[in-house]
């Protein structure tokens, strides 16, 4: 499945007794492609994320990963090639220890002990956390939380990686080490998150929500471009693109002295 698509046709979902949800919602996302996805508070992205999983299944409407739509029967087979990070660590870590929660995926997926231990370790490592592999979950920062979290996903090595304000409670050395990981994601990425520096940093490619729908769809920086667009979905510039709030001056039209 490591080379087929991400597609949603026409998803709709509403909560109930509520108009809150997703409306109409359809792209497709080919392998290989970093994609961000941005929006005000409430605007779907959660909704939309935990869609492309089989966490929730649509009122109508479809999604599909590669060959396989996301229903009950096919569910397996897809959480074998989509990994996704929650956006609250605490969802995702409730074993004793941080190792027992790391091996957990890549014992479920089959692999012998030694094997997912293994595993365990390299993704430990590769998110600067392997010092932590013996301590319980909820000693932990909640930075530490989230580096963890995200190597339960990289365990098992998925072929989709989707995840929900990745950057959230890290401090800057963590932020940057996280960016510098992900861009050696080779696989498709699809990101939500409020923050915009990041997503420039990482995806070529943006789907804005706004209230449930789409609302853009296209290159990164052509979007955060559109005054009109940001205003309107309620987002703000990434602060790289903001003008200096001392001299009002362009900060990649500045001459250096």
């Amino acid at each position: 499945m490591s080379h087929h698509i991400v597609k949603a046709d026409t998803l709709c979902y509403s909560y109930p007794a509520t108009d809150c949800g997703i409306h109409n919602i359809s792209f497709s996302i080919t392998h290989g492609e970093s994609v961000a996805l941005v929006g005000e508070n409430g605007a779907g992205k959660s909704t939309l994320l935990h869609h492309l999983n089989g966490f929730l299944q649509p009122d109508s409407g479809s999604v599909s990963i590669g060959d396989y739509p996301i229903t009950q029967k096919n569910l397996k087979a897809v959480r074998r090639s989509v990994g996704m990070v929650f956006q609250d660590p605490d969802d995702q870590l409730f074993m004793p220890t941080v190792l027992d929660d790391v091996c957990f995926g890549p014992l479920n997926l089959g692999l012998a002990p030694d094997s997912a231990k293994n595993a365990a370790l390299h993704a430990l490592e590769r998110v600067g956390a392997a010092h932590l592999v013996d301590r319980p979950p909820y000693r932990l920062s909640g930075g530490e939380k989230r580096s963890v979290a995200i190597a339960t996903v990289l365990a098992m090595s998925p072929d989709v990686l989707i995840m929900d304000e990745p950057s959230s409670n890290l401090d800057p050395r963590a932020r940057q080490r996280l960016i510098k990981l992900l861009m050696s994601f080779k696989h498709t990425k699809i990101i939500a998150t409020h923050d915009l520096d990041m997503a420039v940093d990482l995806c070529e490619r943006t789907i804005v929500l706004h209230k449930g729908k789409i609302t853009a769809d296209g290159a990164t920086l052509d979007i955060f471009q559109n005054d009109t667009l940001m205003n309107e979905s309620g987002l703000i510039k990434p602060l790289r693109m903001q003008g200096c709030s001392i001299c009002g001056q362009d900060p990649e039209r500045a001459e250096s002295p």
